[in-house]
């Protein structure tokens, strides 16, 4: 499983965050896939010329979506880092598990990559689809699944960074370092 934007953003929430937070991130992340699974095995044939057209326009708008979350990520973490205001940390209200499952479903499903990919699965087996019902189901059933293990063992690997780097610098350079990652995918969806 390749670790996307999307990915390095989750270990980045994770990291600064807690498990919970992560945790709720990743089944966001599976949600949208479980959806799109869902969505290819019902019309992956139908679907794909009508996403062609506007496939540049998602990338595009995905690629915004990405660069902005990594700039605001960078600048918070400056800014933290910058006053070192503890007190003023743990007033703030962290992000809970349903809104980053909510930001997290919302970021995955506006991944145009994500539809294609489940489409191509689905138009690349049986002739072009799955005519079974119950395959369909088990195919929809084993996508979620293996998202939300990969999405979860991510957040898992955050939450392990998070306790590791727990001073302000390594927070700091954490938060610095997956918004660059986050950027340079951004950029490479936009080439590619």
């Amino acid at each position: 499983m390749p670790v996307g934007a999307v990915g390095a953003l989750l270990v980045a929430l994770t990291a600064r965050t807690s498990w919970r937070v992560g945790a709720g991130a990743a089944l966001g992340v599976a949600t949208a896939d479980g959806v799109y699974a869902c969505v290819a095995t019902l019309g992956g044939a139908a679907l794909a010329p009508a996403i062609r057209p506007v496939a540049g326009l998602l990338r595009g708008g995905a690629v915004v979506v990405l660069l902005v979350l990594a700039v605001r990520g960078a600048q918070s973490a400056v800014r933290r880092y910058r006053e070192r205001d503890l007190a003023r940390r743990v007033a703030e209200t962290p992000t809970g598990p349903l809104r980053a499952y909510l930001a997290f479903l919302g970021i995955t499903l506006l991944n145009p990559m994500t539809v294609v990919y489940f489409a191509a699965l689905v138009l690349a087996g049986e002739g072009g689809g799955v005519s079974d019902r119950a395959a369909k189901a088990l195919f929809v059933l084993a996508a979620f699944t293996a998202s939300a293990s990969w999405q979860l063992f991510l957040a898992g690997g955050g939450a392990l960074l998070g306790r590791a780097l727990t001073g302000p610098q390594g927070r700091l350079w954490t938060s610095l370092v997956s918004s660059a990652v986050i950027i340079g995918l951004a950029v490479r969806l936009l080439v590619g």
